[in-house]
């Protein structure tokens, strides 16, 4: 268990000491009880949410597992279950919902007060990915006709249980949003003034329909704790905060990782996978380009008679095709970061590749020094390539220079093409931009080096 209270909470449950359990926990944060009972089978965890008074255990629901909240929903009474429903926050109760069969959504709705119901039905009507799924109706607004008086005294009264007060929301008679005002500016403005004396129409407000890596996109910019969410016409709808928007932002990085490394990206922790589940995953990336490199054997096959007479071309294969890869895949990194960043966009295209072409060129022609040099020095120190050394270093050095080249124009354009054609940049992973470039790199290599000491 990982709190230490884990042993008195199983002693408590063995001897059915409820009131024992209820001092055990009551000290704890939502967050440890959470952690506390995930250890428990599922009628422990019921008897132990049962002694917890309404608002923790509300509270410490949300900590749990999407499983564990699922088992624990089976395992409560219905009472104790409409209870934890009505107290969750909209946007977390809307995550559980999502999670659950359409069945047992359609029952669990059934629970909820008739406007937690109207709120869940709205949160669950937004699209999957969008802002609205984020946003939580648990929100403060005053009106721009009060005094800084009224508006304050309005907070007071019913700011107790808001996602936050940062920020106060400013809306004319029809609930449109006009400004945002951070609470300092409230509490430091005379008592008399008027809130619309203290607004200046400058706001950022994000669209419901959106995407929800564009809040992560403000966020990152504007640097704020929360911001508003209207409709398309204006209408202030809920707050999104920096809280879920950082679990969005750690999902989305997470899925980039795991398509930048060449696999379909995980739904659940690693640790958490099942072998065959993450077998699954990797093993269609792992086949595709295994076919993929089949192209690489029959264009050496192809060229089989020519190497017979060349055989010292052979021995830089592996670095040829290496480095070819190597700076495709540093450079599809760099522009698939820089795409999820906003610092690149589809029209800047032709600035990238102008940019790679220069990078390549350089970076080629580097490593094409070292190729020339290492081929020279093992001929001055070992004669180890006979009287074609020179043309052989020639031959190297060239085609690093020209695959290499290749292989960043490759890793950098391909984001755009699959930006382009509506899908996600990060598929053109690692793994993939390499196999492309070894295949055509190869034959790059081959046709040169075959033509050089023909």
């Amino acid at each position: 268990m990982a709190t230490s209270a884990g042993p008195e909470i199983e002693q408590a449950l063995r001897e059915r000491s409820f009131g024992r359990l209820r001092s055990v926990l009551d000290p704890l944060e939502p967050r440890d009880v959470a952690e506390a009972i995930q250890g428990l089978d599922a009628e422990d965890r019921a008897l132990a949410f049962r002694v917890l008074s309404r608002d923790k255990a509300a509270d410490a629901f949300e900590y749990l597992p999407a499983e564990d909240q699922e088992g624990l929903l089976k395992a409560l009474g219905t009472d104790h279950v409409a209870q934890i429903l009505n107290d969750m926050s909209p946007d977390d109760r809307t995550e559980l919902l999502e999670e659950l069969p359409a069945a047992a959504t359609k029952q669990l709705l059934a629970l909820l007060t008739a406007d937690e119901r109207k709120q869940a039905v709205q949160l669950l009507g937004y699209p999957e990915d969008s802002i609205g799924r984020l946003m939580t109706p648990d929100f403060i607004t005053v009106r721009a006709g009060w005094t800084v008086a009224q508006a304050l005294e309005h907070i007071r009264r019913n700011g107790e249980d808001k996602e936050t007060l940062n920020v106060i929301n400013v809306v004319d008679d029809d609930g449109r949003l006009i400004d945002d005002l951070r609470v300092r500016k409230l509490l430091l403005a005379s008592q008399e003034a008027h809130i619309r004396d203290l607004c200046d129409g400058s706001f950022v407000a994000l669209k419901a329909t959106d995407d929800q890596e564009n809040a992560v996109r403000v966020f990152q910019e504007y640097d704020r704790v929360a911001f508003p969410v209207t409709d398309s016409r204006g209408i202030l709808l809920g707050i999104v905060t920096v809280d879920d928007v950082l679990d969005v932002a750690q999902e989305e990085a997470t899925e980039d990782i795991h398509k930048i490394g060449g696999s379909v990206a995980l739904d659940d922790p690693y640790m958490d996978m099942d072998i065959l589940t993450l077998v699954r995953k990797r093993a269609g990336w792992l086949a595709l380009l295994f076919l993929a490199q089949q192209v690489t054997v029959s264009t050496i096959d192809v060229f089989s008679g020519r190497l017979a007479q060349a055989a010292a071309l052979v021995l830089f294969i592996p670095m040829i095709v290496s480095s070819g890869g190597n700076s495709g895949s540093q450079a599809a990194t760099f522009v698939v970061r820089a795409m999820a960043l906003g610092e690149v966009t589809l029209g800047d295209w032709w600035r990238v590749m102008r940019r790679e072409i220069l990078c390549g060129l350089v970076l080629g022609g580097f490593l094409s020094v070292l190729g020339a040099s290492r081929i020279a020095l093992g001929h001055g120190v070992f004669d180890s390539y006979g009287d074609q050394w020179a043309a052989l270093a020639l031959a190297v050095g060239l085609s690093l220079v020209c695959v290499v080249l290749w292989g960043v124009l490759i890793g950098s354009m391909l984001p755009f093409v699959l930006r382009r054609f509506g899908h996600d940049p990060a598929a053109s992973s690692t793994p993939s931009v390499a196999t492309i470039v070894d295949v055509t790199g190869i034959a790059i290599y081959l046709v040169l080096g075959t033509t050089i000491l023909g």
